[in-house]
């Protein structure tokens, strides 16, 4: 059984704080099963987003856990990485938004392996 997204976004920024790294609920979305699109600010005009794993990405052996795939390989521009979060919550207004502050980059998600 997979955790309630509100639970899971608890967790998650709980790890950022005892990492050192400042996050916050940007946009919450539903309780019990919206996806999380999590952002990490770079402090210099850049950012990653990391969003939720197609489900072909998932194993059998582990369907309770949350992957993320970056939607690039390289940090984006900020304002390329709201404009495609503006698109995620218009297509799904149930997502959950996350953000982070990290000059390293350090995110803490599982990735899914590519």
């Amino acid at each position: 059984m997979r955790l309630k997204s509100n639970i899971w976004v608890a967790a998650y920024l709980r790890r950022c704080q005892t990492e050192g790294v400042f996050g916050a609920v940007r946009r919450r979305g539903a309780e019990e099963a919206g996806a999380v699109f999590v952002k990490v600010s770079l402090l210099d005009g850049h950012a990653m987003l990391y969003v939720p794993a197609p489900q072909t990405s998932y194993d059998d052996g582990r369907p309770v856990d949350r992957f993320f795939v970056p939607v690039a390989p390289q940090p984006l521009p900020e304002h390329t990485v709201e404009e495609r979060l503006t698109k995620e919550i218009r297509f799904d207004p149930d997502a959950w938004i996350v953000e982070t502050e990290d000059r390293a980059g350090r995110h803490f998600l599982e990735l899914a392996k590519t």
